[in-house]
């Protein structure tokens, strides 16, 4: 009987270093780095979330490491995280290393909990890091870098997409009236939002990039692509307007019959694009359903997203003769409810597999408990006690990412402006003729940063 009390401890030590969110939710450890970025020391945390990139789940680590970074203008730090973290996501990729650890973290999940398994992050998270990276090479002055990572970021939006096709075929749906509920609210959560794998922000990004390093063509599908998810956005309306008159395409009539004709840039005029970031996305949150099988109580915990989110004001941009006002391109907290929504299939199988495990064990203990008395009713108890506490919803996700992404652009004069977000401190830009301004705006909610290139 002593042994199989053991078995939960054991396959502790099989998961080598995954358990930093076993017994401390994941949100709980990051809310002091999240902090941070609200204050004049940003950067100040940064190391206690990088001592963990070796461990089991330093890819998510260095997702955050890097996003720290990158919000303090660190930019040089945050490629070397971000790299960190692209090494892992090709590790992963590789289906023929299958190490000790990986196995001891698969076998530790069914007696324990998801977050023994090694972080391997949701696909919007991969295409994310790519879309950063490039504005990472952007602000670093490397051209041809942020173009690499642009395509890689393209090419993922496809190619998660359809590894997540192949990998919802092997799952098998079961009937439970709880996860079928949390489906519903989820879906209508996430609301026009239909796929986590499609990412408005990151076509626009890549399009953008592509436009202003010299390459037209390109930005005008990645425009095309950015509409076809987030199509009542102003701004990019008016791209397509222009791109689709400056290449002579067949849609111009049309997107002129539909959003008039494109404003075009005078002579002695430079043009400002303001890329904004809003809030952090959401936490998960935890629900646990309790039940018995063989008269031994369980519980089943699994993540997912309240619904109390407030919604995110558009920017109001000052001090560029009239007040520009930001259009959402995509809510990135919509992508992760659809992200935990496509997953919670597959979780749910997980957790049958796992409440089958342990309640197997309760059983084999409680069975000896006819042959003896005291000892083995206390084993039961502990069995039956270890199964409630290892039984924690799986919360891990990126934090540092932002709630919301908006975007404005317009055509100004040559000379300096003196930019602000709404009541923020002013920020001095500088506009010349005949190049771009890109101008990066993070709002972490009680900070704002402003970050500018020429182009």
């Amino acid at each position: 009987m002593k042994h199989w009390l053991l078995i939960p401890l054991l396959t502790l030590s099989l998961s080598g270093c995954a358990f930093n969110s076993i017994f401390v939710n994941y949100p709980s450890q990051i809310a002091q780095v999240k902090a941070q970025l609200n204050s004049n020391e940003p950067m100040k945390g940064v190391q206690d979330v990088a001592s963990n990139i070796s461990g089991a789940d330093g890819l998510l680590y260095a997702q955050e490491a890097g996003r720290v970074a990158q919000i303090s203008g660190d930019f040089a730090a945050s490629k070397n995280y971000y790299q960190q973290a692209v090494a892992a996501y090709l590790k992963f990729d590789d289906k023929a290393t299958v190490s000790v650890t990986d196995i001891g973290a698969t076998t530790s999940s069914l007696f324990i909990n998801d977050n023994v398994i090694p972080y391997r992050g949701p696909g919007y998270e991969r295409v994310m890091l790519h879309q950063y990276q490039a504005l990472n090479y952007l602000f670093s002055g490397d051209r041809e870098g942020a173009l690499i990572e642009v395509r890689r970021s393209n090419q993922l939006q496809s190619s998660e997409q359809a590894k997540y096709q192949k990998s919802k075929k092997s799952v098998q749906a079961m009937a439970n009236g709880t996860i079928d509920a949390e489906i519903n609210k989820l879906g209508k959560a996430a609301g026009t939002v239909t796929s986590s794998f499609l990412n408005a922000y990151s076509y626009y990004t890549t399009g953008l990039l592509h436009e202003i390093l010299g390459e037209p063509n390109d930005a005008y599908i990645d425009y095309r692509k950015a509409a076809q998810i987030t199509p009542n956005n102003p701004y990019l309306q008016q791209d397509l307007v222009r791109l689709a008159t400056q290449l002579s395409m067949p849609q111009q009539q049309d997107f002129e019959r539909r959003w008039g004709k494109a404003k075009q840039k005078k002579k002695g005029e430079g043009q400002v694009i303001v890329l904004l970031e809003r809030g952090f996305v959401p936490e998960k949150q935890s629900i646990t359903v309790p039940f018995t099988i063989h008269g031994n109580w369980q519980t089943a915990s699994l993540a997912t997203y309240t619904s109390n989110s407030r919604a995110v004001s558009n920017g109001k941009i000052h001090g560029l003769g009239k007040t520009l006002t930001a259009a959402p391109i995509a809510n990135i907290d919509a992508l992760a409810i659809t992200a935990l929504k496509e997953d919670l299939p597959a979780a749910l199988v997980r957790q049958a597999a796992r409440v089958y495990a342990k309640s197997e064990i309760a059983r084999r203990v409680e069975s000896g408990s006819k042959r003896r008395s005291n000892e083995t009713d206390l084993a039961s108890i502990a069995i039956q006690i270890i199964n409630v506490v290892t039984e924690q919803a799986d919360r891990r996700s990126w934090l540092t990412l932002p709630k919301q992404a908006q975007i404005a652009r317009t055509y100004l004069k040559n000379g300096n402006y003196s930019l602000k977000l709404d009541n923020s401190s002013s920020q001095e830009i500088e506009v010349q003729s005949g190049r771009t301004t890109l101008v990066w705006v993070i709002d972490t909610g009680k900070h704002t940063r402003f970050y500018s290139i020429i182009i």
